[in-house]
């Protein structure tokens, strides 16, 4: 009996693609210095990014210290997420949860008639250990109170007791807006002054103390929200020129060939100068 290879219909093939709609992930990566939050979709091609949201913009929002811990990833997820509903047009008709009180809430679909589903993306955590209470969550969270639809449960978040399987809303609330950061500089100033002052150096330089730092993030939520499109800083110098002044430029062939029949000639030149300089020592 030959053999016959069995041919899949189109119709097999169009389970898995439905009208090329791309497949979003939340990416969140942290490095030493900064939170980055993209939002990507893949192709072919490659990867392709949406809109992404660094946590060196949030100083533009008011908050100039502690631009990694679990707070900023909240405000970097959140300004991601407004950025994002911004450019697709969504930004009115999905705010999300815009006083934030630590509660477990999903962006869910309006009940309004011919309304647009909400944006949906999946977490992307990388390399990132997913332990209760990792700032990878804190990013998920921002994104997802900002209007984006992210499929997640409340098991990870700070204030979430696996024994009762309840979330203490108060304790992520109090993460949030930087509550622990707060709790840690009162507690470090009265058992350790001398450290408390070089640790919280630039804090208090600033003139931040703990009584400021949940003022600080509210009203960086509001700032956010109110104007989250990117705005690239301004350069004091034209570093392509600073650059361009260090660079070798690149010699064409006429050139280089221009710099050889120099060098030859100088060398030929100064043949004939010890030559003459041997005959009038004779």
């Amino acid at each position: 009996m030959p053999f016959v290879k069995k041919v899949k219909s189109d119709a097999y093939f169009s389970r898995f693609q439905v009208n090329n709609a791309p497949k979003y992930r939340l990416v969140v990566r942290f490095s030493n210095r900064f939170i980055t939050v993209q939002i990507v979709y893949a192709r072919l091609q490659g990867d392709f990014v949406l809109t992404a949201a660094n946590s060196k913009e949030l100083p533009r929002y008011g908050i100039n210290h502690g631009l990694t811990n679990w707070a900023a990833a909240y405000a970097t997820g959140l300004l991601c997420a407004r950025r994002a509903l911004t450019k697709l047009g969504l930004h009115d008709k999905y705010d999300g949860v815009v006083e934030p009180d630590g509660t477990f809430s999903v962006t869910q679909v309006l009940d309004e008639e011919d309304a647009p589903r909400p944006f949906k993306a999946y977490l992307d955590v990388g390399l990132k250990r997913t332990s209760t209470g990792s700032r990878v969550f804190g990013a998920m969270k921002g994104a997802s109170d900002g209007g984006i639809f992210i499929p997640h449960s409340e098991k990870r978040f700070p204030g979430y007791d696996p024994e009762s399987k309840e979330l203490d809303a108060e304790t992520l609330k109090k993460y949030i807006f930087g509550g622990h950061v707060a709790e840690y500089m009162e507690s470090l100033e009265e058992e350790d002054d001398e450290r408390f002052k070089k640790q919280f150096a630039t804090y208090l330089a600033d003139g931040v103390g703990s009584e400021d730092i949940e003022e600080i993030y509210t009203s960086a939520h509001a700032a956010i929200r109110e104007d989250p499109t990117f705005k690239p800083t301004e350069k004091s110098k034209d570093w392509k020129a600073e650059t361009l002044k260090h660079r070798t430029v690149k010699l064409t062939y006429d050139q280089r060939q221009a710099n050889i029949a120099a060098k030859i000639e100088k060398f030929k030149a100064g043949g004939a100068a010890d030559e003459d300089e041997d005959e009038e020592d004779d």
